[in-house]
């Protein structure tokens, strides 16, 4: 059964072209569709902070003499703690571009304020090794000088999509741990969400025992890398999704990826570019941290963003009609073990249905955000 697609778009930095994508996954296998030929996009926005939690602290005056009258009491004061980090939206993307182009259109006012104006991921597909760390520090020095936390997808692993409509990647692994390594030096020092190889995990019965074996020990070397190069840098695993593969047999899966191993992993994410809904993630995610072992600190991040009505009930995963954006990206979901709601999948950005693969699609977007 299939239930979504993936599409590689191109993204822009200020360095340089960095490729994006929309990462398709299906329950058996994922149907990406064609790689386009990049051009600038990218896709974070800001997320609306929670309130800040306060807490009282109460100021006792000093006195150096007793005074002849009594000095009223100082009110107690409230210092606020401080703020939730923000979720970081890049400047350059498709719908971004469509909104400026198209000011009058009378569904721009919902498409920008529901869609425009969300965070969203970052997505390096372009396996070449010379410029991608380059093109990663533009994004990540453009957070931290806002001060906010950009999410960004390393998809550049041999045998991407096994052959499949997003096919492509390193030619072999030895040039994959180059292009970790170069990806891992544009991580700066600053708190960043990386979202290691969508499917890469979930989708890799087509590859041979010898071969899976021999790509998850690249995984588990590039969480190492990632998070040595960046002791803030938070790594996530590919879980799929929850109508995707068992639990259990997922984090059998991901424990060999090096998922379980805090020195490599920050826990798992599931339902990229997918659509079941967000309760349901929560539960298959927390049994895949369960079975997973490792520190009770693992957690999970859960694309949202376009999970609104949850999946098709025919399996849809094609521009499918009836859906809507899901919850707004955060990295405040009080849920426990849920680490952030993200926006891996770029709303709007078709499947290849309602436009060319990874192309904006406005009356798609449309239909999503009203």
């Amino acid at each position: 059964m299939v239930a979504a697609a993936s599409v590689v778009v191109a993204v822009g930095a200020v360095t340089g072209m960095l490729s994006g994508l929309d990462e398709g996954r299906g329950a058996d296998t994922a149907r990406p569709q064609a790689t386009r030929t990049p051009r600038l996009d990218v896709r974070p926005a800001p997320p609306v902070p929670s309130p800040a939690p306060v807490s009282p602290s109460v100021t006792a005056p000093a006195s150096a003499e007793p005074s002849a009258r009594p000095r009223p009491r100082t009110s107690p004061t409230r210092r606020a703690a401080p703020a939730p980090a923000r979720l970081y939206r890049h400047p350059d993307s498709q719908v971004l571009d469509w909104v400026r182009a198209h000011p009058s259109d009378p569904r721009t006012e919902v498409i920008a304020s529901r869609i425009a104006d969300q965070p969203a991921a970052v997505w390096f597909t372009d396996p070449a090794p010379d410029t991608v760390g380059a093109r990663v520090r533009a994004v990540t020095a453009a957070a931290a000088a806002q001060g906010r936390v950009p999410v960004v997808v390393a998809y550049a692993i041999p045998g991407r999509d096994c052959g499949g409509a997003s096919e492509g990647g390193a030619p072999d692994l030895a040039a994959y741990d180059e292009w970790i390594d170069r990806f891992a030096a544009g991580l700066g020092s600053g708190e960043v969400v990386v979202i290691l190889e969508p499917d890469a995990i979930a989708q890799s019965d087509c590859l041979s025992a010898a071969d899976r074996a021999a790509r998850f020990a690249a995984l588990a070397r590039a969480g190492r890398v990632l998070k040595a190069a960046d002791p803030r840098a938070r790594v996530y695993h590919d879980a799929g999704h929850s109508g995707w593969r068992d639990a259990a047999r997922q984090a059998a899966l991901l424990r060999q990826a090096g998922a379980a191993d805090p020195a490599s992993s920050d826990g798992v994410f599931s339902n990229v570019s997918n659509f079941h809904r967000t309760a349901d993630e929560i539960v298959y995610d927390r049994q895949v941290l369960d079975a997973l072992g490792g520190p009770a600190s693992l957690g999970a991040v859960i694309d949202t963003s376009r999970n609104g009505n949850g999946a098709p009930p025919d399996g849809a995963w094609c521009d499918p009609a009836g859906r809507k954006l899901g919850h707004a990206p955060t990295l405040r979901t009080g849920e426990a073990r849920i680490d952030a709601y993200l926006w891996v999948k770029l709303p709007g950005e078709s499947d290849g249905c309602q436009g060319t693969p990874g192309t904006f699609a406005p009356a798609y977007a449309y239909d999503l955000a009203r």
